[in-house]
């Protein structure tokens, strides 16, 4: 069952750099920054309001997904992630329905457990389905 938008991921060429720039312009600090070698990504969380949250990713290997995606594009919103009860469940009901699914199976993510839906069967959008842990 959908909960809510979680957050909005935004692809950066320079993490440092991007948090200097959230900070000075909208006062927003991180509550955690990880580097998630699997994903190939450097992550920083910034609360924003109640509850939602805007994730800024650098990459760290340029042939990860967001590597790519930073190359190709300069940069900008990557994907938007939906705050699930369980990623797993809603993993066999999309699958069943003919969703073209990236994951599988849930994985863990900065999020919490992550998988993401293709782009294809989401109007072009990259959606991850998170669920906290």
């Amino acid at each position: 069952m959908v909960k809510k938008i979680d957050h909005v991921a935004i692809g950066v060429k320079n993490l440092d750099e991007a948090l200097q720039l959230y900070e000075k312009l909208f006062g927003l600090k991180p509550s955690c920054i990880e580097t998630i070698p699997a994903q190939g990504v450097k992550a920083a969380i910034l609360p924003v309001g109640d509850g939602s949250e805007l994730e800024l990713l650098e990459p760290i290997d340029p042939q990860s997904g967001v590597g790519k995606f930073v190359e190709k594009s300069g940069g900008g919103i990557h994907h938007i992630a939906i705050e699930v009860d369980d990623v797993d469940k809603e993993l066999d009901i999309l699958a069943g329905k003919g969703v073209a699914l990236i994951d599988k199976k849930g994985r863990p993510g900065l999020a919490g457990k992550v998988a993401f839906i293709h782009p294809k069967s989401m109007g072009g959008v990259l959606v991850e389905l998170c669920q906290k842990v």
